[in-house]
Protein backbone atom coordinates (compact mmCIF):
# COMPACT_ATOMS: atom_id res chain seq x y z
CA UNK A 1 0.00 0.00 0.00
CA UNK A 2 1.31 3.44 -0.99
CA UNK A 3 1.93 5.84 1.88
CA UNK A 4 0.04 9.12 1.61
CA UNK A 5 1.89 12.22 2.80
CA UNK A 6 -0.30 15.26 3.40
CA UNK A 7 1.52 18.55 2.98
CA UNK A 8 3.24 20.82 0.46
CA UNK A 9 6.28 19.25 -1.17
CA UNK A 10 8.28 22.43 -0.53
CA UNK A 11 7.48 22.71 3.18
CA UNK A 12 10.30 21.70 5.53
CA UNK A 13 8.43 19.32 7.84
CA UNK A 14 6.80 17.29 5.03
CA UNK A 15 10.23 17.18 3.36
CA UNK A 16 11.63 15.55 6.50
CA UNK A 17 9.12 12.72 6.07
CA UNK A 18 9.54 12.39 2.32
CA UNK A 19 13.31 12.26 2.68
CA UNK A 20 13.06 9.39 5.16
CA UNK A 21 10.75 7.51 2.80
CA UNK A 22 13.18 8.06 -0.08
CA UNK A 23 16.09 6.82 2.03
CA UNK A 24 14.08 3.70 2.81
CA UNK A 25 12.82 3.31 -0.78
CA UNK A 26 9.19 3.40 0.35
CA UNK A 27 6.66 4.39 -2.29
CA UNK A 28 4.56 7.40 -1.36
CA UNK A 29 1.97 9.77 -2.75
CA UNK A 30 1.96 13.49 -1.98
CA UNK A 31 -1.43 14.96 -1.15
CA UNK A 32 -0.93 18.68 -1.49
CA UNK A 33 -2.22 20.99 1.25
CA UNK A 34 -2.49 24.69 0.38
CA UNK A 35 -1.14 26.47 3.45
CA UNK A 36 -1.68 29.92 1.96
CA UNK A 37 -5.36 29.11 1.52
CA UNK A 38 -5.60 27.73 5.06
CA UNK A 39 -6.49 24.17 4.05
CA UNK A 40 -4.58 22.87 7.08
CA UNK A 41 -7.09 24.61 9.36
CA UNK A 42 -10.23 23.22 7.75
CA UNK A 43 -12.36 20.67 9.65
CA UNK A 44 -11.62 17.82 7.25
CA UNK A 45 -7.87 18.26 7.69
CA UNK A 46 -8.12 18.73 11.45
CA UNK A 47 -9.41 15.16 11.58
CA UNK A 48 -5.93 14.13 10.40
CA UNK A 49 -3.92 16.70 12.36
CA UNK A 50 -5.87 18.37 15.18
CA UNK A 51 -3.33 21.20 15.53
CA UNK A 52 -3.71 22.26 11.90
CA UNK A 53 -0.12 21.66 10.87
CA UNK A 54 1.65 19.57 8.24
CA UNK A 55 2.55 16.82 7.62
CA UNK A 56 0.24 13.94 8.38
CA UNK A 57 0.45 10.46 6.88
CA UNK A 58 -1.83 7.56 6.07
CA UNK A 59 -0.29 4.10 5.91
CA UNK A 60 -3.23 1.85 5.16
CA UNK A 61 -5.52 2.25 8.17
CA UNK A 62 -2.74 3.76 10.30
CA UNK A 63 -2.58 7.53 10.64
CA UNK A 64 0.17 9.58 12.22
CA UNK A 65 1.23 13.21 12.51
CA UNK A 66 4.33 15.09 13.73
CA UNK A 67 7.24 14.71 11.33
CA UNK A 68 9.81 13.41 13.81
CA UNK A 69 7.43 10.76 15.11
CA UNK A 70 6.75 9.76 11.51
CA UNK A 71 10.41 9.39 10.57
CA UNK A 72 11.07 7.34 13.70
CA UNK A 73 8.15 5.12 12.73
CA UNK A 74 9.37 4.49 9.19
CA UNK A 75 13.02 4.11 10.14
CA UNK A 76 11.93 1.38 12.55
CA UNK A 77 9.28 -0.22 10.36
CA UNK A 78 11.75 -0.58 7.49
CA UNK A 79 14.84 -1.21 9.58
CA UNK A 80 15.87 -4.00 7.21
CA UNK A 81 15.62 -1.76 4.13
CA UNK A 82 18.08 0.92 3.10
CA UNK A 83 20.47 2.58 5.56
CA UNK A 84 20.17 2.07 9.29
CA UNK A 85 18.90 5.45 10.48
CA UNK A 86 18.32 4.69 14.16
CA UNK A 87 21.54 3.06 15.37
CA UNK A 88 22.10 -0.56 16.34
CA UNK A 89 22.99 -0.50 20.02
CA UNK A 90 21.04 1.06 22.87
CA UNK A 91 23.70 3.73 23.17
CA UNK A 92 23.64 4.54 19.45
CA UNK A 93 19.86 4.84 19.47
CA UNK A 94 20.07 7.13 22.49
CA UNK A 95 22.51 9.42 20.69
CA UNK A 96 20.26 9.59 17.64
CA UNK A 97 17.34 10.53 19.88
CA UNK A 98 19.48 13.07 21.72
CA UNK A 99 20.42 14.94 18.55
CA UNK A 100 16.89 14.72 17.20
CA UNK A 101 15.81 16.50 20.37
CA UNK A 102 18.56 19.09 19.88
CA UNK A 103 17.36 19.68 16.32
CA UNK A 104 13.75 20.07 17.43
CA UNK A 105 14.31 22.30 20.44
CA UNK A 106 17.59 24.17 19.89
CA UNK A 107 17.92 24.45 16.12
CA UNK A 108 14.64 24.23 14.25
CA UNK A 109 12.72 26.98 16.03
CA UNK A 110 15.51 29.48 15.42
CA UNK A 111 15.69 28.66 11.71
CA UNK A 112 11.90 28.72 11.40
CA UNK A 113 11.71 32.19 12.91
CA UNK A 114 14.54 33.45 10.73
CA UNK A 115 12.84 32.18 7.58
CA UNK A 116 9.54 33.65 8.79
CA UNK A 117 11.01 37.12 9.36
CA UNK A 118 13.36 37.24 6.36
CA UNK A 119 11.44 35.28 3.72
CA UNK A 120 7.83 34.41 4.42
CA UNK A 121 6.52 37.71 5.80
CA UNK A 122 8.20 39.80 3.04
CA UNK A 123 6.67 37.47 0.42
CA UNK A 124 3.28 38.24 1.95
CA UNK A 125 3.97 41.95 1.68
CA UNK A 126 4.54 42.33 5.42
CA UNK A 127 7.69 43.68 7.09
CA UNK A 128 9.83 41.17 8.93
CA UNK A 129 11.19 41.94 12.37
CA UNK A 130 14.88 42.45 11.61
CA UNK A 131 15.79 42.96 15.25
CA UNK A 132 14.25 39.61 16.13
CA UNK A 133 16.02 38.02 13.17
CA UNK A 134 19.36 39.42 14.36
CA UNK A 135 18.77 38.03 17.86
CA UNK A 136 17.95 34.62 16.40
CA UNK A 137 21.10 34.69 14.28
CA UNK A 138 23.14 35.28 17.42
CA UNK A 139 21.43 32.40 19.18
CA UNK A 140 21.87 30.13 16.17
CA UNK A 141 25.58 30.93 16.00
CA UNK A 142 25.98 29.55 19.51
CA UNK A 143 24.04 26.40 18.60
CA UNK A 144 26.16 25.87 15.50
CA UNK A 145 29.31 26.34 17.57
CA UNK A 146 28.16 23.34 19.61
CA UNK A 147 27.63 21.43 16.36
CA UNK A 148 31.10 22.43 15.17
CA UNK A 149 32.64 21.00 18.32
CA UNK A 150 30.60 17.80 18.07
CA UNK A 151 31.41 17.31 14.39
CA UNK A 152 35.12 17.71 15.10
CA UNK A 153 34.89 14.35 16.87
CA UNK A 154 32.58 12.37 14.57
CA UNK A 155 31.49 12.42 10.94
CA UNK A 156 27.82 12.71 11.85
CA UNK A 157 25.93 14.10 14.81
CA UNK A 158 25.18 10.76 16.45
CA UNK A 159 28.42 9.02 15.50
CA UNK A 160 30.06 7.70 12.36
CA UNK A 161 26.87 6.81 10.45
CA UNK A 162 24.19 8.96 8.82
CA UNK A 163 21.04 8.82 10.93
CA UNK A 164 17.69 10.48 11.53
CA UNK A 165 19.58 13.09 13.54
CA UNK A 166 21.33 14.30 10.38
CA UNK A 167 18.37 13.71 8.07
CA UNK A 168 16.10 15.88 10.19
CA UNK A 169 18.33 18.93 9.68
CA UNK A 170 18.44 18.88 5.88
CA UNK A 171 15.27 20.83 4.96
CA UNK A 172 15.85 23.63 7.47
CA UNK A 173 19.52 24.07 6.55
CA UNK A 174 18.55 24.38 2.88
CA UNK A 175 16.11 27.15 3.77
CA UNK A 176 18.74 28.82 5.93
CA UNK A 177 21.44 28.76 3.26
CA UNK A 178 19.29 29.61 0.23
CA UNK A 179 16.04 31.49 0.87
CA UNK A 180 17.25 33.20 4.06
CA UNK A 181 20.68 33.99 2.59
CA UNK A 182 22.53 32.95 5.74
CA UNK A 183 24.82 30.35 4.23
CA UNK A 184 27.82 31.92 5.95
CA UNK A 185 26.59 30.47 9.26
CA UNK A 186 27.39 27.06 7.77
CA UNK A 187 30.37 27.79 5.53
CA UNK A 188 32.38 29.65 8.17
CA UNK A 189 32.40 26.51 10.36
CA UNK A 190 34.73 23.94 8.81
CA UNK A 191 33.19 20.82 10.33
CA UNK A 192 29.58 21.95 9.96
CA UNK A 193 30.23 22.87 6.35
CA UNK A 194 31.86 19.51 5.60
CA UNK A 195 28.94 17.71 7.25
CA UNK A 196 26.40 19.75 5.29
CA UNK A 197 28.16 19.07 1.99
CA UNK A 198 28.23 15.37 2.82
CA UNK A 199 24.60 14.91 3.84
CA UNK A 200 23.23 17.18 1.11
CA UNK A 201 25.02 15.05 -1.48
CA UNK A 202 23.01 11.94 -0.62
CA UNK A 203 20.99 10.50 -3.53
CA UNK A 204 17.73 10.61 -1.55
CA UNK A 205 18.14 14.33 -0.88
CA UNK A 206 18.90 14.99 -4.54
CA UNK A 207 15.74 13.08 -5.49
CA UNK A 208 13.72 15.18 -3.10
CA UNK A 209 15.15 18.40 -4.52
CA UNK A 210 14.06 17.30 -7.99
CA UNK A 211 10.65 16.36 -6.65
CA UNK A 212 10.33 19.81 -5.10
CA UNK A 213 11.50 21.34 -8.40
CA UNK A 214 14.33 23.38 -6.90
Amino acid sequence: MVVRVYGPVRAACPQRVMLCLLEKDVEFEIVSVDLDDGEQKRPEFLLRQPFGQVPAIEDGDFKLFESRAIIRYYATKYADRGPNLTGTTLEERALVDQWLEVEAHNFNDLVYNLVLQLVILPRMGKPGDLALAHTNVQKLEKVLDVYEERLSKSGYLAGESFSLADLSHLPAIRYLTTEAGLGHLVTERINVNSWWKNISNRPAWKKLMKLADY
